[in-house]
């Protein structure tokens, strides 16, 4: 199997002019998350933002939906804690399909990464209104902690935080050892989104200065 980036900005949207915009600034990992939606309208925006990643070259996660993820052929698909366990997506998408997991403590990583996740959505950083259900806040001393921790037990699976994130936080939250952030509300409610955009790839690329690779079905680095 072909190794994989796993970008340093995700972007999380729910349509797909937004996905666009967000694309023309430079964004390559868009997730698509809709809640509460028919399976046939959930598919047509799917097939329409679809569309626009394979217009920019972008990869498409499908948030919660690992059968709509395969249906139309979407790069990955990212599982919250009631959704599909993470074994029987793979058995159902096949080892090339990118699978993430979300997280709120080690243990839940630790499981997660036992699974064979490709990385693992951390947080929430901060309360956000776009998240329903919200998981206790871990704030930056919660990610040092769960970051640390991961470090001393050997575990690389790609960690990216999530919730209520800002530009203004990146410097701090990169340098726990996370591999990116993962934003929505930062990007859509400016007045720039698509420089926002920018600006956010440029601030994590110049603190990583790294390159992420995954092998999709392993998990690892």
């Amino acid at each position: 199997m072909s190794s994989l980036k796993i970008s340093s900005l995700q972007y999380i949207t729910t349509r797909p002019e937004q996905a666009e915009i967000a694309c023309s600034g430079g964004a390559d990992w868009i997730q698509l998350r809709l809640k509460n939606q028919p399976y046939q309208a959930w598919k047509a925006v799917a097939l329409e933002t679809l569309a626009v990643c394979r217009q920019y070259n972008a990869r498409l996660i499908i948030n919660d939906n690992p059968e709509l993820a395969g249906e139309i052929g979407a790069d990955g698909v990212h599982l919250g804690a009631d959704d599909m366990p993470v074994p029987e997506a793979r058995a159902l998408l096949g080892d090339a399909v990118i699978i993430g997991g979300t997280a709120n403590t080690l243990e839940t990583l630790l499981d997660l990464d036992q699974t064979g996740v490709d990385y693992v959505g951390l947080g929430p950083f901060r309360f956000t209104s776009t998240k329903e259900k919200l998981s206790p806040i871990l704030g930056l001393a919660g990610y040092q902690k769960i970051l640390s921790s991961l470090l001393q037990l050997g575990v690389f699976v790609p960690v990216v935080a999530i919730g209520g994130i800002t530009i203004a936080d990146v410097p701090t939250l990169v340098s726990t050892g996370l591999s990116g952030v993962a934003v929505s509300s930062a990007i859509s409610q400016s007045t720039d989104p698509a420089a926002e955009t920018r600006l956010f790839i440029e601030t994590v690329a110049n603190l990583t200065n790294r390159t992420i690779a995954i092998t999709p079905g392993t998990g690892r680095r």
